[in-house]
């Protein structure tokens, strides 16, 4: 099933299944915008499946099926297998954050009685594409007093929805002469939030209305934006893309598509030989660094705190497990676009349609920052593909020269464990609106169960 399209093999039930599939995935993605949204929502998929809080266990045993959170932006599943955790894992890891603008701590001000929220971008992100389309804000904000206090404004039909304004084309002669990378500063990504000024105010009357709004919804203050993560993502749902509908544009694909295939498969795929995992990290994006990345050791603090509920507990014990995992670092790929294919080596580019793609290495150039898989490893992964009718492919992430990127497989193939990145094709990656095939997302969702199973 390497290089084929995956289209071609389905009948009318494996149609029906897809279609459910795909179906409950842009449920997931219209609903988690953010990292927290995605811990919560991955939290009562556990909880419906019959997953416990690895908080409440005194013990373990073959079967048993827990999760733990760390600072409501990872999550772990873990349906405990056959063998000792000695014998490794089969491990699942992909990420849950998305390139986005955040907002800056002292964010709120006015000019010429427009009222403005001050941005900073987050990730990789190509400035113009945020201008000019419909933004939500999401988030948090934590009050001295260590009340939270949810946000969500935008993604209900009868909310307001914010924006960054831009330049009529009438008078953007001089703007158009600029770099891409020039056309939009980020200094210049500031959400219009209103215009309206407060009656009887005289400075910052707009601020001040907007304030007051704040104040009467939320209860907070200017202040406490000091200790808020608001995030301003695009607004609206994920959609079929297409007249055939064989694809979906949304938010957020990179790297949700990913994340949520590899729970639905850890949830769907009960007991296997080796205990089976699916973490879900954050600040991929950023490097993968601090307390809630894959850099951090919240995930091997974890393990080591499930070994010892299965067994008595000795720290070569965890080296061991670390060591003989096996992990697909479930992150997403570039899919080949016929209107871009010159950044593409069509021989080793991905394929919308054609399933899973496995990438050997990743990194940029001469592949700085790769992790580079074992090709022992990928042996076994073609024939586990092959033998259960899994549709993949390989592929680099473009041309040499072009440029490249990177996923979480180094960090964890530093203990020694064999990682190679899989996941689903996109187009349009880190843009408001990413295309990915339902094909694939149904491939994805396969290979990770089939991973699981024989690993």
């Amino acid at each position: 099933m390497y290089q084929e399209y995956a289209w071609k093999k389905y009948d009318k039930k494996d149609l029906e299944k897809l279609d459910q599939f795909t179906t409950n995935y842009k449920n997931f993605l219209s609903e988690c915008k953010t990292e927290r949204l995605c811990v919560s929502k991955s939290v009562a998929l556990c909880e419906t499946a019959g997953f416990k809080n690895l908080e409440g266990c005194t013990s373990l045993k073959p079967g048993d099926k827990v999760y733990a959170v760390n600072k409501n932006k990872n999550i772990a599943a873990f349906v405990i297998g056959k063998e000792s955790l000695t014998q490794g894992l089969a491990i699942l890891g992909a990420h849950i954050d998305s390139p986005r603008l955040d907002l800056k701590q002292n964010p709120v001000y006015e000019s010429d009685t427009f009222a403005y929220l001050d941005t900073h971008y987050y990730g990789g992100i190509i400035k113009y594409q945020w201008v000019t389309i419909p933004l939500a804000l999401h988030g948090v904000v934590v009050k001295k007093d260590g009340s939270s206090v949810s946000i969500e404004i935008g993604e209900n039909e009868n909310d307001p929805v914010v924006g960054i304004t831009d330049l009529l084309p009438h008078l953007a002669a001089e703007k158009m002469q600029k770099a891409a990378a020039k056309v939009i500063e980020g200094e210049g990504l500031d959400i219009l939030i209103g215009s309206k000024p407060l009656e009887d105010e005289e400075k910052d009357p707009t601020k001040q209305a907007v304030l007051k709004l704040l104040k009467e919804k939320y209860d907070i203050e200017e202040e406490d934006f000091v200790s808020a993560e608001i995030e301003v993502v695009p607004a609206g749902k994920a959609r079929d893309f297409g007249l055939d509908r064989s694809m979906i544009a949304g938010y957020g694909h990179d790297d949700r598509v990913c994340a949520y295939t590899s729970l639905m498969a850890v949830l769907d795929s009960g007991q296997c030989q080796r205990t089976t995992c699916a973490v879900l990290v954050d600040k991929e994006e950023v490097g993968s660094i601090g307390a809630t990345g894959a850099s951090s050791v919240w995930f091997e603090n974890t393990i080591a705190e499930v070994i010892a509920l299965t067994e008595d507990y000795t720290d070569l014990k965890l080296r061991k497990a670390l060591t003989n995992s096996v992990m697909l670092s479930s992150d997403v790929s570039a899919g080949l676009d016929p209107l871009y294919s010159s950044v593409m080596e069509r021989k080793n580019s991905a394929f919308m349609g054609k399933g899973i793609c496995f990438n050997k290495y990743t990194g940029s150039r001469g592949k700085s920052g790769c992790n580079d898989a074992q090709p022992e490893f990928i042996a076994k992964l073609r024939k586990m593909m092959d033998e259960n009718h899994v549709n993949y492919q390989t592929s680099e992430l473009g041309r040499v020269d072009q440029g490249g990127g990177g996923t979480i497989a180094y960090i964890l193939a530093n203990y020694n464990m064999n990682v190679i990145d899989a996941g689903v094709p996109v187009l349009s990656m880190h843009a408001p609106m990413e295309i990915v095939s339902k094909a694939d997302v149904y491939e994805a969702y396969l290979a990770y169960k089939t991973f699981l199973k024989n690993a």
